[in-house]
């Protein structure tokens, strides 16, 4: 990411996670969803996954404290709850207004970054680390299986 300015670096991922919540928020707060609600509809909660931080010039807990909000899951890599469960706090949720996210992807595109480009590279990204992470799983599951096998 060395074409975005430094002081919109680590700032996209959580921009678009605002603007995220802020769509549910308005969705839980529709004539649509009552009436799902009404029927008994549970409610599905908004789900951020592997929320480790990449940059080693950020915070090991940015995305821990950006994304906290009710009603949401955080699928937190055990490094990073053990930094918060160390030196985390939270502050302020997620304001269900969406915050200052529509200012910070307006500038991501004023200084000649296409925010819609860059969000998908980060979501793929993102979900390739995460196949990483489950055949690094299925791959360690089967090894033990072998070694158990062997030795049983």
């Amino acid at each position: 990411m060395g074409k975005v300015p430094k002081e919109l670096q680590d700032r996209l991922g959580i921009a678009i996670a605002k603007r995220t919540y802020k769509a549910y928020r308005d969705l839980l707060t529709s004539s649509r969803w009552r009436k799902a609600a009404s029927a008994g509809a549970p409610l599905q909660r908004l789900l951020w996954a592997s929320t480790g931080t990449k940059d080693p010039e950020a915070s090991d807990i940015l995305y821990i404290k950006a994304l906290a909000a009710p009603d949401t899951i955080n699928t937190i890599p055990e490094k990073t709850l053990l930094a918060f469960a160390d030196h985390g706090g939270l502050g302020e949720v997620l304001p269900e207004d969406g915050g200052d996210a529509e200012s910070v992807i307006a500038a991501f595109a004023k200084a000649g970054i296409d925010d819609e480009q860059l969000a998908a590279d980060l979501q793929r990204e993102g979900a390739e680390s995460f196949v990483d992470s489950w055949k690094d799983l299925l791959n360690r599951i089967s090894s033990k299986s072998t070694t158990l096998t062997a030795t049983g």
